[in-house]
């Protein structure tokens, strides 16, 4: 979709976990846009004692930390290798989550001061927030960089497959992307794609 006239574009960025996306979202904001981060609603919506409350009696004090807080590792542990307990997560989350997202683009939308809006979802195909965005852009990064990226937070190694395994295929992520950034490439090179990305978007 084209942006609407006198509104600035929203971008929404693709790509399989560990390829980059967040590093990507980091220039563009540099560059001067709002960056809408799911991770950083997630983190909001999990410190909700509503969302604890109901997390807790799914899975149990184990899940909080010393803090009082879930502790997110715990829970990824006790939920990611189970479809049954993922859904579970995702019905007491993802609406919320997804609201959250839909209302800081809509008020990223009607400010004057954003040049442009990056939505950085891993989730953004599936929660249809596709469907808000003038441009998607494939992070794209190899399996096997990705894999070791991911063993580098200490995830096991069969983690990153089982966490992809519930999001959209990366293929199908590749044909509905419009623009591709290379997340494997020397940094300086991912920044001149992005500026040039960033140029064309906005008709600099």
């Amino acid at each position: 979709m084209s942006p609407t006239e006198g509104q600035p574009p929203v971008i929404g960025l693709l790509g399989g976990i560990a390829s980059g996306k967040t590093t990507v979202a980091e220039m563009l904001e540099q560059l001067g846009a709002r960056v809408v981060s799911a991770d950083v609603v997630a983190h909001a919506v999990l410190d909700r004692s509503n969302t604890r409350d109901r997390v807790v009696a799914r899975w149990g004090d184990e899940v909080l930390g010393d803090d009082g807080k879930i502790d997110r590792d715990e829970l990824g542990r006790r939920v990611f290798s189970d479809t049954q307990e993922i859904a579970a997560l995702e019905s007491i989350t993802h609406p919320d989550i997804v609201a959250a997202l839909r209302q800081q683009i809509a008020d990223a939308t009607r400010s004057e001061d954003v040049m442009a809006i990056v939505v950085d979802a891993p989730l953004l195909l599936e929660a249809e927030l596709d469907g808000l965005c003038d441009l998607l852009v494939l992070v794209d990064c190899p399996t096997d960089i990705r894999r070791a990226r991911a063993a580098a937070r200490g995830w096991d190694p069969h983690e990153l497959d089982r966490r992809e395994g519930h999001q959209q295929p990366l293929e199908l992520k590749r044909q509905r992307a419009q623009a591709v950034v290379d997340g494997n490439a020397p940094i300086e090179t991912t920044l001149q794609q992005v500026q040039q990305l960033w140029q064309k978007t906005l008709g600099l």
